[in-house]
């Protein structure tokens, strides 16, 4: 339901260009859904966003993000309030976590109709791209922050990595949406989601659909990113030698244990 009327629509789905350009703004409004880039104590990148929006809009936000977090040497992205989105987002941000070797992330396994009425399976993959631009984020540790809003596309995002275990998610288990679908407005303000598709992991030949995606590390939403980050902490500290940069994540480690011990 809608208090405000659906936008009105074309015979394809597609808002009116005059939505459309609307719509663009708002997106724009919300810088793509990227929220927060940040560089912390240890040399530690820490990226929050929303939304898998198409690259299309969001692309060139995307990559700036990537490339501001290129130098630190870990990197955590902050998915506990995202909802989903465009499976084409999800390649392009993970391409920059792997070389240039393609990778299979996952499949959608779309129901058709064909002329004569007769319904058929259409499957599309989703790799990693032969190219992006700036540098790629290989052989350094990655951390995931999920909770029970993750969803659709997010939850892809987690389970990709999970599986290529080019991640450590860590968080709450994610909420369960793996059918993707389309909307169907059915009165100008009641409108029905109506699912058409499937996720198949190439790994599992499973996906998360009303189980969600386990963390690797499960705690609350609410202590996710302190033990993402303490964790990236010491998986560096260990490996490590420049003096300075030991001190740097001691000093950090000391900070983040102090916080979460006045928070209890």
């Amino acid at each position: 339901y809608s208090f405000k009327p659906f936008p009105p629509m074309e015979s394809g789905r597609s808002p009116y260009p005059k939505e459309q350009e609307k719509q663009r703004l708002s997106m724009a409004w919300d810088n793509f859904g990227f929220y927060k880039v940040e560089r912390l104590s240890g040399n530690i990148g820490y990226l929050d966003f929303r939304v898998f929006l198409p690259p299309d809009v969001a692309g060139d936000t995307a990559i700036a993000a990537m490339n501001f977090l290129s130098n630190t040497s870990a990197l955590i992205f902050d998915i506990r309030k995202n909802n989903g989105g465009s499976p084409d987002m999800v390649a392009l941000i993970s391409t920059y976590l792997f070389d240039d070797k393609p990778v299979h992330l996952n499949d959608l396994i779309w129901r058709e109709r064909d002329e004569s009425g007769e319904f058929y399976e259409r499957i599309e993959q989703h790799w990693t791209l032969p190219y992006v631009p700036g540098a790629r984020y290989l052989d350094k540790p990655v951390y995931v922050l999920t909770s029970n809003f993750t969803f659709s596309g997010a939850e892809e995002f987690a389970n990709n990595l999970k599986q290529l275990k080019r991640a450590t998610i860590v968080g709450e288990t994610t909420g369960g949406g793996a059918n993707p679908g389309r909307f169907e407005p059915l009165h100008d303000h009641f409108g029905i989601f109506i699912p058409t598709g499937r996720a198949v992991n190439p790994i599992t030949q499973t996906n998360w659909e009303g189980t969600g995606v386990e963390p690797d590390l499960k705690v609350s939403a609410e202590l996710a990113l302190k033990t993402a980050y303490l964790a990236a902490l010491k998986e560096l500290l260990a490996k490590t030698t420049e003096p300075e940069f030991v001190e740097e994540l001691k000093q950090a480690i000391i900070t983040v244990e102090q916080e979460s011990a006045e928070s209890d």
